[in-house]
């Protein structure tokens, strides 16, 4: 028998692979899809969410590229106290874990977002530090390790539940990064968010997405994606802290991958809107991928990663 749980801050998720937060919507999206099941699903990342409702971006919101996909949705959501009382109340939490992913333009928004979700079921919170500080002129708090820092140290304060925080690969040093909210209270990390993109219509002469600039996901991140994984993996075994992986993760070779590199779980977005039931095959491949190595765990697999030992720097 091959285990496939993994332990997240305490936390017993029953698969290695979760859904990634703004691909799942609120857990409920995905029930009318036939076949779906949230017991193959690791753990639910829901839809970011701020104090007050957002409508977000203009159109067009949602641009394919070249084995990517842009967004720029502009974290559209219904607001925090909706989420509670309207969304959370209809989730199984019987099938899986659900993370609720926090969003916010200052710090203290994080804080009380936080505060707020503190007496929930969910399993714990995943705070999105890519989110803009309006306060600072618009740079994204997950660029700014003491601003990071910051956000990450109030939303401590303001719950006991198991803090993950999303750091943003469009940093100097994600490591640095990566050390800093750790110190400052996190109980994990995920990597990666998206990267800063733009999509141009040599026609109208303008960028195709309303924003101008949005998020690039999907395959074409996936080499990036593993190298700032490893990166920050060297900081996450110090603490002994887990990663949650994600970028480009479109199957069991994939996830593989992104484990031996450092993670302890995978998250699938892009992925899942050509294959709903993408995980649930993804779990049957690791598992087959692991009973021919005559591995037991899932868990055996995390940082094992051998580099060559003859490398050069360029």
């Amino acid at each position: 028998m091959v285990d496939l749980s993994v332990n997240i801050c305490g936390v017993q998720c029953n698969s290695p692979v979760a859904m990634a937060s703004g691909n799942a919507g609120y857990g409920l999206e995905y029930q009318a899809v036939s076949g779906f099941s949230n017991r193959d699903v690791g753990a639910v990342f829901l839809k970011g969410t701020t104090l007050e409702p957002k409508l977000g971006n203009k159109p067009e919101r949602v641009w394919e590229t070249p084995n990517g996909l842009l967004n720029s949705i502009g974290l559209q959501n219904p607001g925090v106290d909706y989420v509670i009382n309207h969304l959370l109340t209809q989730l199984d939490y019987s099938q899986t874990q659900f993370f609720a992913n926090v969003s916010g333009s200052s710090i203290e928004e994080y804080a009380e977002v936080c505060k707020r979700f503190d007496d929930t079921p969910l399993a714990g919170l995943e705070i999105n530090i890519s989110c803009p500080n309006v306060k600072k002129g618009g740079a994204a708090f997950g660029n700014d390790p003491d601003m990071a820092a910051r956000v990450v140290e109030a939303c401590r304060q303001s719950t006991t539940k198991p803090l993950i925080v999303k750091l943003s690969p469009n940093q100097t040093d994600i490591a640095e990064g990566a050390r800093r909210v750790v110190d400052a209270g996190a109980d994990a990390l995920s990597a990666i968010n998206t990267l800063m993109g733009m999509s141009v219509n040599i026609n109208t002469w303008h960028p195709d997405l309303g924003n101008n600039q949005g998020g690039l996901s999907g395959a074409a991140i996936k080499p990036v994606a593993l190298l700032k994984v490893h990166q920050v993996y060297q900081v996450a075994k110090q603490h002994g802290i887990p990663i949650i992986a994600l970028g480009g993760i479109s199957c069991a070779e994939d996830a593989i991958e992104f484990m031996l590199a450092g993670a302890s779980m995978v998250a699938v977005g892009t992925a899942l809107a050509k294959d709903p039931l993408l995980i649930k095959k993804m779990n049957k491949d690791i598992t087959r991928y692991l009973t021919k190595r005559g591995m037991q765990s899932v868990s055996d697999l995390t940082g094992k990663l051998e580099l060559n030992s003859d490398t050069v720097l360029c």
